[in-house]
């Protein structure tokens, strides 16, 4: 007897993350939901929910018996877990059958226990990518096509992928997180009467689950037949060119990639006409969905985003001159004009560099010099980037402890059982990050220094892109910390962007190493077998104590400031970290 599920029906609140999961149940072309939220947002109770009520399905024949006949079976929830290989997500050899009968058959995976029903994936972003990347193939195709182990062999697989996802555990490669049809921010901010209802509900369905499940019975059965009508009808959903003009506008304002974004919104949408029995697609239709499929995509705020902020408008910069003149390095020094003089042991009057005249500073650009040349091996055993220490010898794969079941049959044929097991070997290249913590505050713009750091962060990035290694960038500057680039493949080009890309305010040195830190160990839990080089870019302007702080992997400080007398602790927050210190100042 399976056990019972929390109805979908009886969850209180969430109706955005219900409606996208009603949405990809109708239209599973959609291509998947990935919802991400704090623990204790009903997640995976909605996830579960939703199996029950997707309609029933014939079964697809994964098996070479050509007498098998198809049935109607009920919707199932499928889990993914985390330790999960590709033979298991997939299929593969049926090693029973192979022994028992000495020929190959194919064993089915858990893309075949899943269709027509929700494959579930807890901590997406926690998954490796190569299943992500099979995971969504699947999804959109309707189809798993199996060619390994000496097996050709396809069959149905039409499920709805539902990710869910901690923020806190790390973010999704962007490039997988836009493969997802429909994306999800949740919150746990719940009203006192809302949480008092909720822990009532749970009580009694705990209490008796089969009592509770029959008091939301009929509006499960109404949700499953407004589905049921709606999977009926959508095919004959039409829309007329204006909207779909609406939607290609709408798009181009939040200057999405692609035009992946435009496809899952015309197919969200006629789902949500189809939901509300319409034939004809309306604006309606199509602002019911807008946050769903752009959440994950945009890169700008669109004109409507615009007027719904009810955030109050920030004032803007003062027009004023400053009272120094441009220098020749092209940055201005800040209007100094309104400043008191510093009390008694004030701490801008000890360093002046931490907050003072820099750090009230506007933010400048200074474009990127090309013409940094910086020895990324310099004083260091081992070359920072794995292209530089790759060799033309032939080395013998190490073997892993996964038997090669296929291998092994072709080597004992025609005897049997196999005198010798063979092995899989083990993947020979390594992953790679690259994280950069580049120094965006005001000070880093005397002398050309910001600009002298974005040429030697173009530098790591272009070995970087030539080693097909992944690259992070996080800035430091205005006394906050950003996520200038998330974890991705090094960029081809990156020059235009950071010419574009400013410098101003403080600098919150200690702040960027426990981000970065925290940042690395949730990587190195997720893929302990990740390799880090982490380099800092900074003048060393700071008052900030660094003592306690370890960054996992290998550090390089690279020291921006350019002047022959040094004013900031570059070389001393160096040997604090046991980082490996380089300067630009002989590299420009």
């Amino acid at each position: 007897m399976n056990k019972a599920h929390f109805p979908f029906s009886a969850v209180c609140g969430q109706d955005t993350f219900k409606l996208a999961l009603v949405l990809a149940a109708i239209n599973p072309a959609i291509g998947g939901v990935v919802i991400s939220g704090p623990r204790g947002s009903a997640k995976s109770t909605l996830a579960r929910g939703l199996a029950d009520l997707l309609p029933a399905h014939l079964s697809s024949d994964t098996t070479t018996d050509s007498n098998s006949k198809s049935e109607l079976l009920d919707a199932e929830f499928v889990t993914l877990p985390l330790g999960a290989s590709e033979e298991m997500l997939l299929g593969t050899l049926d090693l029973e059958h192979v022994l028992n009968e000495k020929t190959v058959r194919f064993s089915p995976g858990l893309l075949s226990k899943a269709d027509g029903g929700v494959l579930y994936v807890d901590e997406v972003n926690l998954l490796p990518d190569n299943l992500v990347d099979l995971l969504l193939d699947v999804a959109t195709s309707g189809e798993n096509r199996v060619e390994r182990d000496g097996i050709s062999h396809s069959h149905r697989s039409e499920f709805l992928l539902v990710g869910t996802m901690n923020p806190d555990e790390g973010e999704l490669r962007p490039q997988l997180h836009d493969r997802f049809g429909l994306s999800v921010q949740l919150d746990n901010q719940y009203s006192p009467l809302e949480r008092v209802e909720i822990v009532k509900r749970r009580e009694a369905f705990d209490q008796n689950s089969t009592a509770f499940c029959q008091a939301y019975a009929a509006e499960q059965e109404l949700l499953l037949t407004r589905i049921k009508k709606a999977r009926s009808v959508i095919a004959d959903v039409k829309c007329d060119d204006q909207l779909r003009l609406v939607i290609a506008e709408r798009c181009s304002e939040a200057q999405v990639d692609g035009l992946r974004a435009d496809i899952v919104w015309y197919r969200a949408a006629c789902a949500h006409a189809a939901l509300n029995q319409r034939s004809d697609l309306s604006i309606e239709d199509i602002d019911a969905v807008e946050e769903l499929v752009l959440a994950h995509r945009r890169k700008a705020v669109s004109p409507s985003q615009q007027k719904n902020d009810s955030r109050p408008p920030q004032e803007p910069p003062s027009q004023e001159p400053p009272s120094a003149p441009e220098n020749k390095h092209g940055f201005q020094r800040p209007d100094d004009s309104q400043r008191q003089a510093p009390k008694l042991g004030d701490k801008r009057q000890q360093d002046p560099e931490s907050e003072g005249e820099w750090g009230s500073m506007q933010p400048q650009q200074q474009k990127t010099l090309e013409t940094v040349a910086l020895d990324l091996a310099q004083n260091s055993q081992e070359a920072l980037f794995s292209s530089s220490v790759k060799t033309r010898s032939v080395v013998a794969p190490e073997l892993s402890n996964r038997p090669d079941w296929f291998s092994t049959l072709l080597s004992s044929l025609p005897s049997w059982p196999p005198k010798q097991l063979k092995f899989k070997s083990r993947r020979q290249s390594e992953d790679l990050l690259h994280l950069v913590l580049l120094d965006t505050s005001a000070s880093t713009l005397k002398a050309e220094g910001f600009a002298h750091a974005k040429g030697a962060l173009l530098q790591i990035s272009n070995q970087a892109y030539l080693a097909r290694e992944q690259l992070a960038l996080f800035g430091f500057g205005n006394n906050q910390v950003d996520t200038l680039l998330p974890k991705l493949r090094a960029p081809k080009e990156l020059g235009k962007w950071l010419d574009n890309l400013p410098a101003g305010g403080g600098t919150p040195m200690r702040e960027v190493f426990i981000q970065a830190k925290t940042y690395l160990e949730k990587l190195q839990r997720q893929n302990p077998q990740l390799k880090i080089h982490s380099y800092v870019l900074t003048d060393g302007r700071s008052s900030s104590s660094l003592e306690g702080i370890q960054l996992p992997g290998e550090l390089v400080w690279i020291d921006t400031e350019l002047s022959t007398v040094k004013r900031g602790k570059g070389q001393r927050f160096a040997e604090e970290l046991n980082a490996t210190y380089l300067s630009l100042a002989g590299a420009c």
